[in-house]
């Protein structure tokens, strides 16, 4: 089982995350194309370190939303939303070329990622913007999302538009009897450190996770995404690296 994390996440002088400790314990990093985090530096210095420890490079493009580090939905038409993310995954991409870094898939962040989960419309323009981008393309970008009781239902709409998916489950996050992510505004919708542990290795022995209501809930996940934003956060994931490696 991967283990992806977002990254590149700082901004001018004010530093998000410890990208540095974090990047040699994952396998998939997800880069911030400046619009909800991230900028021109910190996006060449993230896909650096990816190049350097032969990390996976994702796009993790956002809502243009600084002030709110794009937790915030902003409504879009369509072809805005298309253009959002044309316009973030080109960024990185360009800037991956000049280091002979190859990005093969996008996760959208926060509020976009939540709404795409919500929303077909959303989640369409986004489908549209990656056949576009994957036009030309020999190794063709992938969509990361959500590994929900709709996965199959996902995966026959993403084929329509030639697009694979990545699944990933969370690591530290309650989950509904539906599939979905318990809202971050509940008691205990973050996991503890001792619960995130149970949850992995139930992920990966069996496959599934426990709900809110107590049921165990099949999660069929290709990933598993992680947080690196202390160094008890770095800790974790080593800890998660070394389960899912056992």
């Amino acid at each position: 089982m991967k283990l992806n994390c977002d990254l590149g996440e700082s901004f001018g002088s004010w530093k998000m995350g410890l990208d540095e400790a974090v990047m040699p314990n994952i396998d998939m990093a997800n880069i911030a194309c400046g619009f909800h985090a991230g900028d021109e530096n910190v996006m060449f210095k993230t896909l650096s370190l990816a190049k350097m420890h032969g990390v996976e490079v994702g796009a993790h493009p956002g809502y243009k939303d600084i002030q709110g580090f794009g937790r915030r939905s902003i409504p879009h038409t369509e072809q805005e939303i298309v253009n959002l993310v044309t316009y973030q995954v080109a960024s990185l991409i360009g800037m991956a070329q000049t280091l002979d870094v190859n990005v093969t898939y996008i996760k959208p962040h926060g509020a976009l990622y939540n709404d795409m989960m919500a929303d077909a419309d959303i989640r369409f323009a986004i489908y549209r913007a990656i056949k576009a981008l994957n036009k030309g393309r020999e190794s063709k970008l992938k969509l990361m999302m959500l590994a929900t009781n709709e996965a199959d239902v996902h995966k026959q709409e993403a084929s329509t538009f030639g697009l694979e998916l990545l699944l990933e489950a969370f690591a530290d996050r309650r989950y509904t009897e539906t599939g979905k992510l318990q809202s971050r505004s509940i008691n205990g919708s973050v996991l503890n450190k001792e619960q995130m542990l149970q949850q992995v290795q139930q992920l990966i022995t069996k496959g599934s996770v426990e709900t809110d209501a107590g049921s165990e809930l099949l999660v069929a996940a290709d990933t598993i995404c992680v947080h690196g934003d202390n160094d008890a956060g770095v800790q974790m994931i080593r800890e998660v690296r070394a389960i899912c490696q056992s």
